[in-house]
């Protein structure tokens, strides 16, 4: 399809490997205007996954009033289950996880601030009480052998603080391990990191005793600084990356939120590193190109956009 491109350079102290953590059905297509149909949800996991991303979230079992586009996980994760893949579902709180386990998930996420505004913003909480409303539920989905994944946003920027100190981020993610967390994915909700951002706090991390074995990086384009933020990741040893086909998102309480890393671009920039994804970027490639028609408007991904037009 591209001709042997991207042609393969490796660069040195990279890793073989990267696993995607694809969140376009759960953190795409909650931030979408308009409630896109649960059998189209269904074929998108779907898609994806014979895409061969092996790590699909499906969907957020947090209060329909809340995030209304997700409002169907019952009726969508019955479709996807039987799926070989991971599904890793969002859970807010122990209700939530109540609902996952009843469907049979058999991994889920808690969503937690580095920012007291954001906490308030989204969870209606400060970041202690939230931590608190989350200790349950991680020893719960721990005690039923699930593995949990949480989140931190506003690793490195806040609409409201501004800046974020590399210090408080550290004690909330040393927090969120100490609750029992497998893997905390970093998130930059709004998109201001910058490579030497990330290299700062992946550094205080490992100091802390948060090793990058046990890390994702959550990047947003707002700056375009998603791709040069991930090399840096990469180059202190992540091997697990959040991105979203077609680069879908945002975040629906930081306005200033755009797009998730596209995972196309991400396939394309990993592959041309000589780094196995297990991705065909073909299949990726139709598979946004499919929810751009479904939703009505192209894809933001310049991945797909140039692979396509090449079509």
């Amino acid at each position: 399809m591209t001709g042997g491109l991207p042609m393969e350079v490796p660069a040195p102290g990279l890793p073989a490997r990267v696993r995607i953590h694809e969140v376009g059905p759960r953190d795409g297509l909650q931030n979408e205007p308009g409630v896109v149909p649960t059998g189209v949800k269904a074929e998108f996991v779907r898609r994806l996954a014979d895409a061969g991303l092996d790590t699909v979230e499906a969907t957020s079992f947090v209060h329909p009033r809340w995030v209304p586009q997700l409002a169907d996980a019952e009726q969508l994760f019955p479709l996807v289950r039987d799926l070989d893949v991971r599904l890793p579902v969002l859970v807010p709180n122990e209700r939530g996880l109540d609902r996952a386990l009843a469907l049979g998930a058999r991994e889920v996420a808690v969503f937690a601030s580095a920012t007291e505004s954001f906490a308030r913003a989204n969870l209606n909480r400060t970041v202690d009480e939230s931590l608190a409303m989350f200790e349950p539920v991680v020893a719960r989905a721990k005690a039923e052998g699930l593995a949990v994944r949480g989140y931190l946003s506003m690793c490195f920027g806040d609409p409201w603080e501004g800046p974020v100190p590399v210090e408080r981020v550290v004690g909330v993610a040393r927090r969120l391990a100490d609750l029992g967390c497998d893997e905390l994915s970093l998130g930059d909700t709004i998109g201001v990191a910058t490579p030497g951002h990330v290299a700062a706090l992946l550094t205080a991390l490992g100091a802390a005793g948060v090793p990058a074995s046990a890390l994702a990086v959550h990047f947003h384009d707002t700056y375009g600084q998603a791709l040069a933020n991930t090399f840096a990741a990469l180059q202190h040893g992540v091997t697990t990356v959040d991105a979203s086909a077609g680069g879908l998102g945002g975040c629906p309480y930081a306005k200033s939120a755009t797009g998730n890393l596209a995972t196309e671009d991400l396939v394309w920039m990993l592959h041309g590193l000589g780094i196995e994804t297990g991705v065909d970027l073909g299949r990726l490639t139709a598979t946004s190109v499919w929810l751009a028609e479904e939703l009505g408007r192209p894809s933001p991904s310049r991945t797909v956009r140039a692979l396509s037009h090449k079509e």
